[in-house]
């Protein structure tokens, strides 16, 4: 199994340059470390990134949609720049991707983490 995320990009109001292009995949395609093994193969990363028009400023909205098995995980954030509006966005993909991993499994046990293998362990004795 490969170590690849698919990605999509666009631009709403916004034409995506070469640079955030790439620093946007470079960022997002590390999320994949995070993803646990099984779901890699089907995850997919949907990138948008807007434009917001305002009276004094210009505001950059980046939403990440990642499709992973079983759950679609969604973040988006305001900056006033594009890089840093991704930079946010991929922090709370993070956290997402934590808890969707140690998420609970309809039986009430904990699927992920140390500490619910060491329960599962001492529970079999």
């Amino acid at each position: 199994m490969g170590k690849t995320l698919q990605i999509d990009i666009s631009g709403i109001h916004y034409d995506i340059d070469e640079k955030t292009e790439s620093y946007a995949k470079k960022k997002v395609a590390k999320l994949v470390d995070y993803i646990p093994r099984q779901a890699r193969p089907s995850a997919f990363a949907n990138i948008k990134i807007t434009q917001v028009n305002q009276k004094n400023n210009n505001k950059y909205e980046c939403e990440i949609v990642l499709t992973l098995p079983e759950k679609v995980l969604v973040a988006k954030d305001y900056a006033p720049n594009a890089l840093a509006a991704i930079d946010v966005v991929e922090s709370k993909l993070r956290g997402q991707i934590r808890r969707y991993k140690t998420e609970r499994r309809a039986d009430g046990v904990r699927t992920g983490g140390i500490i619910a293998k060491l329960k599962k362990s001492l529970r079999r004795k």
